[in-house]
């Protein structure tokens, strides 16, 4: 007898202590938004990080083998059309993802293919259609939701996220655009069980599971 594994869905985002993802005023030129440089810039010199952009180098800590671990538990990518326009340019000819990505979009265009086993599969007709693909192409891996916070907040608000891990950042913003606003009172309902605690001199690292 065979069996199938179901994929799981995560969402993996770095965060304020104050619940920003991003600061204010993103743009394409400005993709992280103003005063966002602390969500992101404790990654940026990560052994397995610097790897995935296919440079050498950099501290292999526990923050690195953090990013390592969600790197090859990954097999599949939803992201928001925001997230993809922004990211285009930064990203290049050889985007760091090295799996089937799908763009939740209202201008849907031709499949890109990228080096490095990269696609991007533009989807018009809603999350759902997009986990279902992106689960297909996924197999045995994880489905992962990489955002912006608006993409985030619709797969929470349906009950499809299986897992939640927040990288929290020892820095406040003020300001900007926060993670979990404007969510229903359903998704507010939904219970949740810790995983693990990691906590490092980078970040602190909490992982939840949705209780079904």
């Amino acid at each position: 007898m065979t069996t199938t594994t179901t994929p799981t869905v995560t969402a993996d985002l770095a965060i304020s202590l104050d619940g920003y993802i991003a600061g204010t005023d993103v743009t394409l030129d400005n993709p992280g938004g103003n005063g966002a440089e602390p969500l992101f810039e404790w990654i940026h010199n990560l052994a397995s990080w610097r790897e995935r952009q296919g440079m050498t180098g950099g501290e292999e800590n526990r923050d690195s083998e953090l990013m390592r671990e969600w790197f090859d538990a990954t097999g599949a990518v939803i992201m928001g059309r925001m997230m993809y326009d922004t990211g285009e340019k930064f990203w290049g000819d050889n985007p760091p993802f090295h799996t089937p990505v799908f763009v939740l979009t209202h201008r849907p265009r031709p499949t890109l293919v990228k080096e490095g086993d990269t696609t991007f599969t533009f989807v018009p007709d809603g999350i759902h259609s997009a986990l279902t693909q992106a689960k297909a192409a996924a197999g045995s891996r994880n489905v992962d939701i990489a955002g912006g916070a608006g993409t985030v907040q619709q797969y929470l608000e349906e009950g499809l996220i299986d897992e939640l891990q927040l990288h929290i950042v020892p820095a406040l913003l003020g300001a900007g655009l926060r993670l979990f606003e404007g969510l229903g009172p359903e998704a507010g309902r939904r219970n949740l069980e810790p995983v693990r605690t990691i906590a490092t001199p980078l970040a602190t690292h909490l992982k939840y599971r949705f209780v079904k």
